[in-house]
């Protein structure tokens, strides 16, 4: 019997109800900066950001309705998940992890569910994992969500370099068994880390190196710190090698690629990596303007923009991938999947919410 494929067939996303443009950011917030600044430096015009009501299950849970919903839709009738893999940084709790909470509000009942932490490359770590255990024959149903609220949990609101990349949100993917030349069927991976530069993209303070309430722990050490320089080359770097990794694995070159959606972090990062491929602009995609720097969620939410967009179609030659903290980074090959993106609350993509003035800007 041929080993099953594993492939994508939902795509869920859930954003917070408020959009903040940059301008609106830097006025609330006190921050030195200014907005045609953010923009250009970055390619971010807005993001939604989470009210203290919201938590980071709240934004799983519905994305992961979506995504259900949208299998059973292309499937015509319900495909219930078997496990459930969360990939966040920003968890309702310490303790207990915040996937079994969102497979029961999912109605899921004993379903196993667990947390995955790898940073902004979380997603691509869970959906490894979703793959291995779909092949391998373990499950045939994961539900891959990536969710975060960084604005309420990690970031300090008068950071002007951390503040002006975060947004918050979730998106989520249905993985099933089935053929590897069918649309959404995963064909490859590759990941990689690097702790001995764990220090380049930190939380200092509140776990066990650095304890809550530590004498030795200042205010600002509660909150996500960055070196952006050498953040910068290091995620050119090992994204660049890890795209080409995974396009050897699955026997392409990278004008074989249609699709390219990288980890929505800076506009410079991607650009840089996808000019160091050859991929040219007209097959790059995402949302990063709208939708700022979702960490975990961010592939996600750019794959269910594509899909809405339509700006590629099923079957699609598709690369993915992303860097975090860790270090921590991965590459996936797929097929472009057919389902069509839901999300809770409904969510159209439209022209970004800023001033008309920002359009003007280089992105």
């Amino acid at each position: 019997m041929p080993t099953p494929a594993a492939v994508l067939c939902g795509l869920g996303t859930s954003l917070p109800e408020r959009a903040v443009t940059n301008r609106q950011l830097i006025r609330e917030n006190g921050l030195d900066s200014d907005e045609r600044w953010i923009l250009e430096r970055t390619g971010i015009a807005a993001r939604y950001l989470a009210d203290a009501r919201t938590s980071t299950g709240d934004l799983a849970h519905a994305a992961g309705r979506a995504a259900l919903e949208s299998a059973a839709e292309l499937a015509g009738g319900p495909l219930p998940p078997d496990i459930v893999l969360l990939a966040t940084t920003t968890p309702d709790h310490r303790c207990p992890a915040t996937a079994p909470e969102v497979a029961h509000r999912l109605g899921l009942g004993d379903t196993p569910a667990l947390d995955l932490s790898a940073a902004c490359a979380g997603f691509l770590y869970a959906l490894t994992c979703a793959r291995a255990l779909v092949t391998a024959g373990l499950y045939t149903r994961p539900l891959v969500i990536g969710a975060e609220t960084y604005s309420t949990t990690l970031i300090d609101p008068h950071d002007r370099d951390t503040a002006i990349l975060f947004g918050d949100g979730a998106g989520a993917v249905l993985v099933r068994a089935g053929a590897a030349d069918e649309p959404g069927a995963l064909l490859a991976q590759e990941l990689g880390s690097d702790g001995a530069r764990a220090e380049l993209i930190q939380v200092p303070a509140g776990g066990s190196r650095l304890p809550f309430a530590a004498p030795r722990a200042t205010p600002e050490q509660y909150y996500f710190a960055m070196k952006g320089r050498t953040v910068y080359s290091q995620a050119v770097r090992r994204m660049t090698a890890s795209s080409l990794g995974v396009l050897r694995r699955s026997g392409w070159n990278t004008e074989d690629v249609d699709v390219f959606i990288s980890h929505q972090a800076n506009q410079r990062i991607i650009d840089a990596v996808a000019d160091r491929l050859r991929i040219p602009p007209a097959r790059r995609h995402g949302n990063l303007r709208e939708l700022g720097n979702t960490a975990a969620a961010s592939i996600p939410l750019a794959l269910a923009d594509t899909a809405a967009r339509r700006r590629a179609a099923p079957g699609a030659r598709t690369l993915i991938t992303g860097f975090g903290g860790g270090l921590a980074w991965g590459s996936h090959t797929l097929l472009f999947p057919e389902a069509r993106p839901l999300s809770h609350p409904p969510y159209t993509p439209g022209p970004c919410p800023a001033r008309a003035d920002d359009d003007k800007a280089p992105s």
